[in-house]
């Protein structure tokens, strides 16, 4: 086993860990850099958009011929790692969700003029995208198959009717993805669309309020009432939706991953900060017995959590759908995102408790990671569903 990153990759890691330390994080750390939604203000993106071009690090996940890096998975995960040691690493470069994944999928699954009308705009950084598949109750949420937005052809054109909610980045999105149902056929009756936000037929109800932080465009609930559809808008054939919300969302699922491993070094950095200065009764905070175990074991739980991902990524690099791993990752690097966002306020006391520090955006941010792209409860169901089926070739080697 070789776990030294490919002299390519570990130069792109030090160089956006330059560009994430030198140019970004002094923006978050910074209350006039924030808008009314808690993320960095347009003007300022824009700067970083600017000098992330004009230093070659567009777009790492997508192919040089498309404007970006062309890195694969495994240098991914070591670069959005660092990203996302900022806040706004991942936004400043286009790998931010939901436009990352969004990206992914249309590569891999879009047709030569699907890409060109729908997928270069999104790399280029010109318009937003979102990803419309979760429904109000009792609507498709972790189970796809519970979908209830339906679409019926007329000739060469499709008629959606139905409602959305939670849809990530709806507000600001140019390009949508949705997904909704053809037909009853349990594993074949979904189907997947690209529609533009000037298409009639369809409107924003709300922008849902959260816990916070938002990402840019908040997170809507859409209804649709006629939307029509071209056929040629249509992903794979029909009947594909499915599958394309698997693709989708497999990859999308470990990048998550990839940036909250940032997040977490992030807490825990300034938790070690503040205790390696911090005295109490005549000691640091960092000498005492008590906080040593609570960063040692955060620690630990990301360096379990970053190996988890590269196994994950080095499987995917293969070809391999690494499902069982995906899931292990995601349940792992959730838990440990809101382990250490907690334990660094918790060293930090009233500190990390007030906006002086990012914590209190970071945790709250977290609270989330063990709901988005499936639940923790599912994915441990996924792997229980892949133990009871494989017993001892579980823990395979190969």
């Amino acid at each position: 086993m070789d776990f030294k990153l490919s002299p390519e990759a570990e130069a792109y890691r030090a160089r956006y860990r330059d560009f994430v330390r030198n140019h970004v994080l002094p923006y978050d750390t910074t209350p006039e850099s924030f808008d009314e939604h808690e993320n960095i203000r347009p003007e300022l993106l824009a700067l970083l958009r600017a000098k992330a071009r004009d230093e070659g690090l567009w777009a790492p996940q997508m192919p040089r011929s498309r404007g970006g890096q062309g890195l694969g998975v495994v240098g991914m995960a070591a670069c959005y790692e660092e990203l996302n040691y900022s806040l706004f690493g991942p936004v400043a470069v286009n790998c931010a969700a939901p436009d990352d994944g969004n990206m992914m999928l249309l590569e891999k699954v879009g047709t030569p003029e699907q890409k060109e009308k729908w997928l270069q705009p999104i790399v280029e950084g010109s318009v937003r995208s979102a990803f419309a598949m979760t429904e109000p109750h009792p609507g498709a949420g972790s189970d796809p198959a519970m979908m209830r937005t339906t679409t019926t052809r007329r000739g060469d054109r499709w008629l959606v009717h139905g409602r959305k909610w939670f849809i990530t980045g709806a507000g600001e999105a140019a390009h949508f993805i949705l997904v909704a149902r053809t037909s009853d056929d349990a594993r074949k009756g979904l189907t997947a669309f690209l529609f533009h936000r000037d298409d009639p037929g369809w409107r924003i109800l709300r922008r849902i309020p959260i816990m916070g932080p938002e990402e840019h465009g908040g997170h809507c609930e859409l209804e649709f009432d006629a939307l029509e559809i071209p056929d040629e808008n249509r992903l794979l054939n029909v009947g594909d939706g499915l599958k394309v919300t698997q693709i989708r969302l497999g990859t999308a699922r470990l990048t998550h991953c990839m940036r909250w491993l940032g997040l977490a070094k992030r807490a825990l950095d300034i938790a070690a900060d503040y205790c390696a200065e911090r005295e109490s009764q005549g000691r640091r905070l960092a000498d005492r017995e008590t906080v040593q175990v609570k960063l040692g074991h955060c620690a630990m739980q990301v360096e379990i959590g970053r190996l988890l991902v590269m196994k994950a990524a080095a499987l995917l690099d293969k070809g391999d759908f690494a499902r069982k791993e995906v899931s292990m990752a995601k349940v792992q690097v959730a838990d440990t995102l809101h382990l250490c966002a907690d334990t660094a306020i918790q060293l930090c006391g009233a500190r990390g408790y007030s906006t002086d520090t990012p914590l209190e955006w970071i945790y709250r941010y977290a609270r989330q990671a063990r709901l988005v792209d499936g639940a923790t409860e599912v994915h441990q169901q996924v792997l229980a569903r892949h133990y009871l089926e494989q017993r001892g070739d579980f823990w395979r080697w190969t």
